[in-house]
């Protein structure tokens, strides 16, 4: 049951713990099928975590405000979510680049609405995605001034 839910998708020990207790298994079975994976490496929380980061930077484009309830969510033990995130620390530049570029494509989808609105819209969606507010202030005005001249 465990290599099966594996095969589907990456999950955390916590994760799998649940599944396998919720399909019947005793705690002690449980335990020892989870001891079995570890071993051979197929249950690494600090991995998955490592991957979640880059993989929710990316695709998504997560600031560490929402990371860590998205990591969370995935039950994994805090220690290990702030250790993935100190890992993958990114300086200033390439946060406030990110920042930016997420700004400008939502930006880009809300210039027919009234200037306020669209500058409320797009800061809650970017406060959301965790970004600090006063880097998203600028960004916001930017984003909307690049996407009403362009």
């Amino acid at each position: 049951m465990a290599l099966a839910a594996l095969t589907r998708h990456d999950a955390s020990e916590a994760e799998l713990r649940a599944k396998l207790l919720a399909r019947g298994l005793d705690e002690a079975a449980t335990e020892a099928e989870l001891d079995r994976l570890k071993s051979a490496g197929l249950i690494d929380d600090a991995a998955l975590a490592d991957r979640l980061v880059r993989s929710l930077r990316e695709r998504k484009g997560l600031g560490d405000g929402a990371l860590r309830p998205a990591l969370r969510a995935r039950h994994l033990p805090a220690a290990v979510i702030e250790a993935a995130l100190a890992a993958n620390a990114e300086d200033e530049e390439v946060v406030g680049e990110r920042l930016q570029d997420v700004a400008d494509d939502r930006a880009r989808r809300l210039v027919s609405f009234p200037a306020d609105v669209a500058e409320r819209r797009l800061t809650a969606y970017l406060l959301r995605r965790g970004y600090a507010g006063s880097s998203v202030r600028s960004a916001v005005r930017e984003a909307l001034e690049r996407a009403r001249d362009g």
